[in-house]
Formats: C-alpha cells, structure tokens, sequence
C-alpha cells in the first residue's frame, strides 16, 4: 500500500493557529512586522481591486466613521489617495493642510494631537516632516493613527502597496530579487520598503552614490552596491526613486546631469535586468534624471501606474482592519 501523500505545508506566510492576525492598534511603520501580519494586510488589500475598478465602488462598512487626513506636509497623491479610501468605505473624511492650521500660529504638535483628539475622530492619517511625529500623535490620541509619511523614518503603506504590485506582477515577494536605486539617505520609502521585502524573504539590493547612502545599511540585511550596472544584473524588479532635489543642498550629487548618465534608468541600462524584470518607481518623477520616459511609459515593464492603483486598496484595507476594534467586530479588541 502506497505511502499517503505529505500535507502541504503551511505558507510561511499564512497567520500561525492561535495568532492575531493584526493585534495592533496604530500602523507607524513596517518595522517589527511579522511576514504573516504583512500578508494578511496585502491579502486583505485583493478584495478591494475588484471594487475599485466596478462601476460602483462603494462600500458603508465604516459608514459613520470620521477619518481625518491631517498633513503636516504637501503630497498630493497620498492625500488624495487616503481620502479616495476613506470615502469608498463610507467614512466622513476630512482634511486638514498644515498650511492652513493653528500650526502655523505656533501651535505645538501635542497640542495639536489634544483638539483633533477632542472632536472625536475614529481615524487619524497623519503625514509629518519629523521623523517620530507621528508615533508622538499616536501615543496623545485615542483613536487609531495611521502613518502617511513621517521624515526619514517611514511610509508603511507606500511598502505594502508596491509589495501588492510586486506580488501581483511577479507572482510572489519571496525570493525575488528587488534593486532600490536612488536617494536611499533621505528615503522613507526606501526605509519601509526594504524592513517589508527583506521580512516577506525578498533579496533587496541598494544602489546609490556614496553620499546618498546611509551609514551602515547593510545592517537592514541588503546588498549595497555604487555600480548600477551591477546591480541589475538578474533583477526582477528594479525600484526607482526620487531624487530629491529639495534636499540636495550640500552637494550630494555633482549635477542631475551626471546623476542620469550613472543611476538614471534607461532602456539600454535596463537590458541588463531579467527580460521581463518590473520597473516601478513611487512618484512624482524627475523624468530624464531617475528614468526616461521611454522605460517610465512602457506598458509592459513598467507599472508605475498601477502602484497608484494598489495604493487605494492598500489604504481601504488599513482602514478596515484598523477600525475593527471600534466597530465591535467580532475577534477585534
């Protein structure tokens, strides 16, 4: 009698038996994450796709609920993004601009943390210019808090939307091979991005001019490489990013001009990956210094625009999962 086929073993990824899928409270930051609290947020993001690209892309599961996006600092993507979420779940969303806040007036943060607190929000998604400014607003509020952003520190949901693509291109975040190339130094994305893909078992390698790499990177578990060329040798995702020429003061590059002919992504340089390797890259872009339009624009390979797209989902699914504790449902303190 034949031996009985082997259970399939479980997914490195899937929730223990026994273990909380999400048990916390705020989302600041990828960092101390476990690879099955990633994927069940990413798993979690698939059933919004679908309703996002229906007709009618509404669901009420929070209807009832006030999110408010308070951004201490301009991004108009990530805004529009969060309110796009909030919105298509039912929630009363508000913004608020630093700009145009009591902030200005020389209000502190943790007093500002008090009056949004007192008008009883049930989400706060706060972007700031400090790093740790959004953990200091968490720790003032009793609502959950939701990081969009804060200095060099992080952007979870920027990580968890390009693992989304990553996953749905490529077919699986474990064991591919990702190349980061840029202005890894002052990066948040980066930051979040590589915590994310070294946890779910993705070889992360960093590309960049010495100056714009931070000391002792290669603790974060990533290849470090100067040479671009290199870097790309057999990659299967080649993640650009910004320059950010409002903090280049201090002479970090010589010029955009020598910075496209050594890190800019052209098609030619990009030969050099898997034939089929992913570009992405967070935006805004510097077109002809990070990446040519050529690469930017090409369907096939590049998926710019649909790391837009998966970011919605990304943030309905945070707002769902981060809201289930005040809504009562059942298993969510």
């Amino acid at each position: 009698m034949p031996d009985p086929a082997p259970s399939p073993s479980p997914s490195p990824h899937a929730v223990p038996e026994g273990a909380h899928p999400f048990p916390y409270r705020h989302l600041l930051g990828i960092g101390g994450l476990r690879a099955y609290e990633i994927a069940y947020l990413l798993d979690e993001a698939e059933q919004w796709i679908a309703l996002n690209r229906a007709t009618a892309k509404h669901d009420d599961r929070l209807a009832g609920l006030t999110q408010i996006n308070a951004f201490f600092e301009n991004s108009t993507r990530t805004l529009l993004s969060f309110e796009i979420a909030g919105k298509r779940l039912g929630m009363d969303v508000v913004n608020m601009h630093a700009a145009q806040s009591s902030v200005k007036k020389g209000e502190t943060l943790i007093d500002t943390a008090v009056t949004l607190n007192a008008m009883r929000p049930d989400m706060l998604v706060i972007r700031h210019d400090a790093s740790g400014a959004v953990a200091l607003i968490a720790d003032k509020v009793d609502c959950p808090v939701l990081n969009a952003g804060d200095g060099r520190h992080e952007h979870p949901t920027q990580a968890l939307l390009d693992a989304l693509t990553i996953r749905r291109r490529v077919g699986r975040v474990e064991h591919s091979v990702v190349v980061i190339c840029g202005d890894v130094l002052h990066s948040r994305v980066a930051r979040s991005n590589i915590l994310l893909l070294t946890t779910l078992g993705a070889e992360v390698r960093v590309v960049a001019p010495p100056t714009l790499l931070p000391p002792a990177i290669e603790r974060m578990g990533v290849t470090v490489f100067t040479d671009f060329d290199a870097a790309l040798e057999g990659a299967e995702v080649v993640m650009m990013l910004r320059l950010q020429l409002e903090r280049m003061v201090g002479a970090f590059v010589p010029s955009p001009r020598e910075y496209h002919a050594l890190y800019g992504l052209t098609r030619e340089r990009l030969r050099r990956a898997e034939r089929n390797a992913l570009v992405m890259h967070p935006g805004p872009m510097n077109r002809g210094i990070e990446i040519t339009s050529d690469v930017a624009d090409d369907l096939d390979r590049s998926a710019i625009t649909e790391q837009v797209e998966m970011g919605v989902a990304v943030r309905m699914a945070c707002l769902d999962v981060l809201t289930r504790g005040r809504r009562g449902v059942e298993g969510w303190a």
